[in-house]
């Protein structure tokens, strides 16, 4: 059983961070490594196991990630397609069919070089592939995390409920994914009300940008107000360009109403982890939810919101990654 104390002693590490805080990106490492740890230690039990057992064990922990990952290939590849004939050929749409196609251009480059070239050629092989192993792990416990957080549940009382904006149609409309947010932050205020709570205020957050013809968080109050919401229910933030300053600045707001404040921040399901991590940096005091969106427009929007999650902790994996090619480079020179 000593197999799997790693495991469980990143399991612990897992749900104490968690029990701390709920939107710290360590949050997913801790869950990533406990399923790595767990998958070495079940793997370290296959002679103790019948033959059977054991084979059907080796396929689940190998060969499944094997086929996952071209059947995600596959996948990705497809749903960029779709990106593309709905939404056009922007840099942003593409990234789905991007991802697609370098799972498979790593495949087809691990196949043509493995053992097949000189030395430093194997080097730059073993860099390439641990670079894309260590990306592609972090991506995964993003992934895992970000699907366990989007299930969290309001308990309790708010005092706020926070609508992120997101850009407006023709400069003053109110286009299909922010009307998301805004149902979504609409159920919860009617739901806290309906069994017998105070009645938390809308909170619409979102400046006047360059092409827009009013504020954001003005034609997000226009919308809830036509959809039967009282006025006197609702509070604007118009002044912020970023979601960095929706939440500093709706955080202001909420504190100057009452510094004791509890409050819960709506934005679409693709970004409700991301924002979370940000709520916490600026000082929310609350967590995040997040509204449907359509099935195509997600993967390439979780690939965006990773990349950004990414950059953010730019120091720690830059320097791993320098690491894994300074490696690679002193492998390829002594070859």
């Amino acid at each position: 059983m000593l197999a799997f104390v790693p495991a469980a002693l990143f399991l612990l590490l897992f749900g104490v961070s968690v029990r701390e805080d709920r939107r710290r990106f360590r949050n997913a490492v801790y869950l990533g490594l406990t399923f790595i740890f767990t998958s070495v230690g079940l793997l370290s039990q296959i002679t103790f196991l019948p033959h059977p057992l054991a084979t059907a064990l080796v396929a689940l922990v190998l060969l499944v990630p094997v086929v996952g990952t071209l059947a995600l290939g596959v996948f990705l590849i497809g749903n960029g397609l779709t990106m593309v004939r709905k939404e056009g050929r922007s840099p942003g749409n593409l990234l789905s069919f991007g991802a697609g196609v370098g799972i498979f251009l790593l495949a087809a480059f691990v196949l043509v070089t493995a053992n097949t070239g000189p030395p430093a050629l194997d080097a730059v092989l073993v860099g390439v592939v641990l670079l894309v192993a260590y990306v592609s792990f972090l991506f995964l416990c993003f992934l895992a995390y970000a699907y366990l957080y989007g299930r969290i549940k309001v308990r309790g009382d708010v005092d706020y409920v926070v609508m992120l904006g997101s850009g407006l149609v023709g400069g003053d409309r109110v286009p299909p994914l922010l009307a998301s947010r805004l149902r979504k932050g609409r159920q919860i205020h009617d739901a806290q009300i309906a069994r017998g709570g105070r009645v938390p205020l809308l909170l619409t957050s979102g400046g006047k940008g360059t092409d827009e013809k009013l504020a954001e968080a003005r034609a997000m109050a226009d919308w809830l107000i036509a959809e039967g919401v009282p006025a006197e229910h609702l509070r604007l933030e118009d002044r912020s360009r970023t979601t960095e300053e929706n939440l500093q600045f709706c955080r202001t707001v909420m504190e100057t109403g009452d510094p004791s404040y509890r409050c819960v921040v709506v934005t679409n399901n693709f970004h409700a982890f991301r924002a979370a991590m940000m709520a916490r940096k600026a000082g929310v005091n609350g967590q995040v939810l997040g509204s449907p969106t359509a099935r195509y427009f997600w993967p390439s929007a979780t690939i965006r919101e990773f990349a950004a999650v990414f950059w953010e902790h730019r120091t720690v994996n830059l320097s791993i990654c320098g690491g894994i090619v300074a490696l690679t480079a002193a492998l390829a020179l002594s070859a």
